[in-house]
């Protein structure tokens, strides 16, 4: 697992501390600057049981890293808008629930489709192999996104999924995302301890023997066994039906080129990795792989691990989609704080 050497004691800690979060939180928010420790331990806490009457204080959690850095950050003001990025072998339509959810919370959303992808996923699938699906690159389909940000009145909120969070992750290092969430991603090109696991997974479609021109679609055995894993077979089918489309070979092989590299030093936007316990397609470990290159001192990289969450966030809305906006509002926080 993930979990460090003192879960154990941290998880006893968190039952009777969340009763009376308010006071402790406020308390280590004072002292945080004398002790650095002090502030992981709860911060810890916070990130291990997060529960309903948790979830608020992220933005103390928050508040507190802003105080234990070295360098001044710069108070965050995020916007109201947010670009879902869709990632492989689904189609766009896979965000219908989220937007409903953020646009119930004031955001204002898009979910543009990858180029070539803006036809239903039923007549997409009915496209012969040798459709310009084929002809897409990682470099073309984050430069597509950027353009589309750019023509943005103001630099949105970034929330992806599988590749989705990779071009997230590319996208916020171009400095074209006010805040980014990466779902369940695909690892950047240096995140080397994920790459066996990651060839294994994405054996198949990588399609390292098959001709690069043409499409791949997932066969509803993978389907099964590494996207709706855990569900009964009537829910497998209807979600397979609903969104599964043909990919480029090419843009997986890219994934592994230097066209994935991220600048794990640099500074970056607010930036939240999520994975799930049960996601056979990009396991767990490869989301917390990915979260711990990150080493900017005074940028804000924070990760969650969804108990009994497949590759199919989109089924788990409530859960993960509720954690985001939470962190959202945490993240939010941070600009009411008068600190210097």
């Amino acid at each position: 697992g993930v979990e460090s050497n003192d879960f154990q004691f941290r998880r006893t800690l968190a039952t009777p501390l969340r009763k009376c979060a308010f006071p402790i939180y406020t308390l280590l928010y004072f002292v945080a600057n004398q002790s650095a420790s002090l502030y992981f331990v709860a911060l810890n806490i916070i990130r291990d049981h997060q529960t309903p009457d948790t979830q608020q204080f992220i933005g103390m959690a928050l508040g507190l890293d802003f105080i234990c850095s070295n360098n001044y950050r710069m108070p965050i003001i995020l916007p109201k808008s947010i670009v879902f990025i869709t990632g492989t072998f689904i189609g766009n339509n896979c965000w219908d629930e989220w937007q409903l959810y953020f646009e119930s919370k004031g955001y204002k959303c898009i979910a543009p489709a990858w180029p070539h992808k803006e036809s239903p996923p039923e007549e997409l699938r009915n496209r012969p192999p040798w459709d310009p699906i084929a002809s897409n690159r990682l470099v073309t389909v984050t430069d597509y996104f950027a353009m589309i940000i750019d023509a943005m009145p103001e630099k949105p909120i970034l929330i992806g999924h599988s590749l989705g969070g990779l071009v997230v992750q590319l996208l916020l290092q171009r400095g074209l995302g006010m805040a980014g969430v990466a779902l369940h991603s695909f690892p950047p090109k240096g995140v080397i301890r994920s790459k066996i696991t990651l060839l294994k997974t994405l054996w198949e479609p990588i399609g390292f023997f098959t001709n690069a021109q043409s499409t791949y679609f997932v066969p509803f055995r993978k389907w099964k066994q590494a996207f709706a894993n855990g569900m009964s077979c009537e829910e497998q089918k209807s979600l397979y039906y609903k969104y599964a489309i043909p990919e480029s070979k090419k843009v997986i092989r890219d994934v592994f080129k230097s066209t994935a590299k991220i600048d794990f030093k640099g500074q970056h936007p607010p930036l939240l990795l999520t994975s799930g316990t049960c996601d056979q397609l990009i396991p767990a470990l490869v989301n917390y792989n990915n979260y711990l290159q990150y080493g900017h001192a005074t940028s804000i990289t924070e990760y969650r691990e969804f108990e009994n969450s497949n590759h199919l966030v989109f089924d788990h809305l409530h859960e993960e989609a509720e954690y985001v906006f939470h962190w959202l509002q945490g993240i939010q926080s941070i600009s009411t704080l008068n600190i210097t």
